[in-house]
């Protein structure tokens, strides 16, 4: 692995060698020496660690992918072919081939690390220059509503706007936490190495320290050994706050805010909203999950607020100590005063103690104060503790106004401000915690209650969730927990069944907690039936009143991976859509403040794909400036594990939020949705077809377990949550969406992205209405582009391998047979001469990733041979631990998981 204009050898140093592909001029300078570096050291610690023969080894299977890779896809002269590297892989001892499978696992860590710096490099450089006005940018948004609705409308706008990310737990992160963490520290040194001078004796210690983290990771087993529990998962997504989200959410909106006020900025009061809050099912999400309990969720919340409350406590005493603004210059005015009086009246020991070191800095000690009380709340200091945010909020202001009352109006704007910010997004509870249960489990647990008997363990835990809620809504606020979100929800029946649950679990209607229940529509046929089951819905009693208090606010969930594993991905597509146009004017029809919750995965085949790009294609009047989505598996940390992506990504969503709903956006979807209305019908009917030929075969379940890894990636400690409801493999009713695509995905196939557009291009027919859909319609440019972008991850050839593993000649077959014909038709679309020809740098890194994936598919395809040929099923014998080593890499590789 190298990445100098040198050959490989088995002396070279590991890393990419750009040299050997057609397209090295692509790749920025900066980039190729950052993986140059690191592919250089990698390589040393493999010859230090497993001699030169590994490292040989290594560069022999690297130099033959890349060789075959490029005879394939860029015509070139080369002998060699995927069976040169096939006959190489089958030649290594078993610990061979999974040091090799180690070391190319490694490669990809390291590569994605220098990928994700050089991105925040080309952020930083953009900023550098001032450019805040990018098209996706916040500024452009804003400036481009205001040019089509007015300053005025858009002020409105902007001040009710909403982006809600919701974290979930979906085992789609690969990467154990200790492998991530180990990636962190080495993508630290890398940004120190950027202001490093070469040849000084910090750079020495810089390529010291590099080594040795790099010879951890190599040295790391990247497979956990036991499965993380809900409670863990919850610490990981807390890592993200802690490192990122605590401190990008307001520097995005002082960003907004000083693009707005420009020159004023600081000086007048803000005018940017704090418009985001954060969600998690994470502890919280019961469905097909055990593992998660009423107490679980109660320590998930616990957990949640600890680190929030310390966040707030120590800004608090960060800015309470730097607020020593003198009595003489700042007076305080009367309200501060009489704050500091009450202050005075509970807490003597804590403001005469502090009243001592800041005898004449009034704003100082009462926000100093406060930094005490934020801690009370937190250990549950009844004397001292905030019953809830309002009441620090009120606090908050009292100081900023006082100060304004005094011409501080930096010191009020400021610092301060950006606490408030922190208060207002975050509350006490940090991320409102989103109870999720499958609608069966609420029908059988009232079955059981209505017929009077003794209670089963399932009934009982049922009812301690309400009652986990109701403590929860006590503790932390009703905004901490008040959604319920209800699983396939079928019938309006479905979700009166959350209210009568929660009165059987307090005893009355009374005493229940407040709840939201939310229908989570996930099949095509509950797509379709979805505004007559709200109609019932919103005459329940219960949810009449709750409309009355929250201003007729009503929030319905749409599950993008069920239905495309329902109907396949082009009809969910298209169904989601026209469920989603319908339900939003019902909501106007009923008069109802409509938020659209989207289940979104971060693989392709469940509903992934550039986030910012799909908000802008939904339907006229179904996002009106509030935006909610799920953020799953490696998507968390792909977009919020660095702060300058994190604070892009958040400003990107916001943005299209904004413009989704301005009147040129609206009217290019409406005019698009009816121009192309036969279209979409033909495509359908056709790609359902298409869909059920192959899933509705005779024995396509055990088939497809025979052709891709399904079940042993079961053996994978990726989460806490069983890949299955409890359905036997024959069936693939109860089977996840999520190893259902990553399972595809590890096979090189990845079907649930694309089977059935090409019959349903075909049955168009039409190049040049295609074409046309293709310049006009934004719903289908956004479905093509994240087809091209699925088929180039895609390689027949090595989808060809795994679909040999099975008997099934005919099915295979049709798998071939209609990838053939999405490419064709997929191109002839576009116009495009080869596949992502319009995304330059995407084309760039799949091309260069491609053959190293190649060379761990291999690998994979050795074990999963040997495990078909010998019926193993343990998972410690070394075919199992070579295929689960080769899994993980392959996901590193394509960056995508489930």
């Amino acid at each position: 692995m190298t990445i100098d204009d040198q050959p490989p050898t088995a002396t070279t140093t590991a890393g990419l060698d750009l040299s050997r592909s057609a397209i090295s001029d692509e790749v920025d300078e900066d980039l190729r020496s950052d993986v140059r570096l690191l592919g250089s050291l990698l390589g040393r610690v493999l010859s230090e660690s497993g001699g030169p023969e590994l490292l040989a080894d290594v560069e022999k299977l690297r130099a033959l992918t890349i060789d075959a890779y490029e005879h394939e896809h860029s015509a070139h002269e080369n002998d060699a072919s995927i069976e040169d590297a096939e006959q190489l892989v089958e030649s290594f001892t078993p610990e061979r081939a999974e040091q090799v499978a180690r070391a190319f696992t490694c490669y990809f860590h390291l590569s994605n690390l220098a990928e994700e710096h050089h991105r925040v490099r080309v952020l930083l450089a953009r900023d550098a220059r001032g450019d805040a006005q990018a098209s996706d940018s916040l500024a452009a948004a804003i400036t481009q509503l205001q040019a089509e609705v007015g300053a005025d409308e858009t002020a409105s706008r902007l001040a009710n706007l909403r982006f809600h990310p919701v974290l979930t737990a979906h085992p789609t992160e690969a990467r154990r936490r200790a492998v991530a963490s180990g990636i962190r520290r080495i993508s630290e040194l890398l940004a120190e190495r950027d202001v490093t001078q070469p040849g000084t004796l910090n750079a020495a210690e810089n390529d010291r320290r590099l080594l040795e983290e790099i010879d951890v990771l190599w040295r790391t087993s990247p497979l956990r050994t036991t499965r993380p529990t809900p409670l863990d998962e919850v610490r990981t997504a807390m890592n993200i706050f802690d490192q990122t989200l605590f401190q990008i959410v307001p520097r995005v909106y002082r960003l907004l805010d000083d693009w707005l006020l420009a020159a004023d900025a600081g000086a007048k009061p803000v005018t940017a909203p704090a418009f985001m809050r954060l969600g998690s099912w994470i502890g919280a999400d019961r469905d097909g999950n055990p593992y998660v309990t009423a107490a679980v969720t109660k320590s998930a919340a616990a957990i949640a607020s600890e680190h929030i409350l310390l966040g707030l406590e120590h800004a608090a005493t960060r800015i309470g100590r730097t607020l020593t603004l003198d009595s003489a210059d700042t007076p305080p005015d009367a309200a501060l005063k009489a704050l500091w009086e009450r202050q005075r009246s509970f807490a003597g020991d804590v403001t005469a103690q502090i009243g001592t070191r800041a005898p004449n800095e009034p704003h100082r000690r009462v926000l100093l104060v406060i930094a005490e009380r934020i801690a009370a709340t937190r250990t549950r200091d009844a004397d001292l503790a905030y019953a809830r945010p309002d009441e620090l909020l009120s606090d908050l202001r009292t100081i900023q106004a006082s100060l304004r009352s005094a011409g501080a109006e930096r010191s009020a704007n400021g610092e301060l401000q950006n606490l408030i910010w922190q208060v207002e997004t975050f509350g006490f509870h940090l991320a409102e915690l989103e109870v999720r249960q499958h609608s069966k489990v609420h029908r059988q647990a009232l079955e059981e209650i209505r017929a009077g008997g003794p209670l089963s363990d399932m009934t009982n835990e049922v009812l301690d969730v309400y009652r986990t809620i109701s403590y929860l809504q006590g503790r932390y606020g009703v905004k901490a927990a008040h959604r319920y979100i209800v699983s396939f929800t079928q019938s309006s029946e479905d979700l009166a069944n959350v209210y009568a649950l929660a009165e059987a679990a307090l005893g009355s209607a009374e005493a229940a907690p407040t709840l939201d229940a939310i229908p989570l529509f996930e099949t095509f046929d509950d797509l379709r039936a979805s505004t007559e089951i709200l109609a019932e819905y919103i005459e329940f009693e219960p949810v009449k009143a709750r409309l009355a208090a929250t201003g007729r606010k009503l929030e319905v969930m749409l599950g993008y991976s069920d239905s495309s594993k329902d109907v396949g991905p082009v009809s969910a597509t298209l169904a989601l859509y026209s469920a989603q146009a319908k339900i939003a004017q019902w909501a106007k029809d009923n008069d109802i403040e409509l938020t659209l919750f989207h289940g979104r995965g971060g693989a392709l085949g469940r509903g992934g794909g550039p986030a910012n790009e799909a908000v802008m294609a939904q339907p006229p009047g179904s996002v009106e400036g509030r935006f909610k989505l799920t953020e799953q598996g490696e998507v968390i940390f792909a977009q919020y594990g660095d702060k300058t992506i994190a604070a892009r990504h958040i400003e990107q969503m916001a943005a299209a939020t904004l413009l989704a709903s301005s009147p040129s956006n609206e009217e290019e979807n409406r005019a698009a949705t009816e121009a192309f209305a036969e279209v979409a019908a033909t495509m359908d009917v056709r790609s359902r077809e298409r869909f059920y030929e192959l899933i509705k075969a005779d024995g396509f379940a055990p088939w497809f377990a025979q052709v891709t890894p399904l079940e042993e990636v079961g053996l994978l400690a990726l989460g806490s949550r069983p890949a299955r409801r409890g359905l036997s493999i024959e069936s693939l009713e109860d089977l996840r969406a999520i190893p259902w695509v990553f399972a595809w995905t590890q096979a090189r196939i990845n079907l649930t992205g694309w089977f059935g557009l090409g019959s349903a291009l075909a049955a168009v027919g039409d190049v040049d209405v295609l074409r046309d859909a293709y310049a006009r319609w934004p719903l289908f440019t956004a479905m093509i582009n994240n087809v091209e972008m699925s088929l180039a991850k895609t390689d027949d050839r090595l989808a060809e391998r795994y679909l040999a593993l099975g008997d099934r000649d005919d099915l295979a077959g049709l798998v071939l047979e209609e990838m053939a014909l999405t490419r064709e038709w997929v191109q002839r679309t576009t116009g495009h001469s080869e596949s992502l020809e319009a995304r330059p740098v995407l084309r760039r890194a799949v091309r260069l990733r491609s053959p190293y994936v190649d060379a761990l598919s291999l690998l994979q395809l050795r074990a999963l041979k040997s495990i078909r040929a010998s019926g193993s099923a343990d998972p410690l014998d070394e075919p199992h631990q070579l295929l689960l080593l080769a899994v993980n890499g392959v996901a590193a590789g394509l960056q995508n998981t489930g």
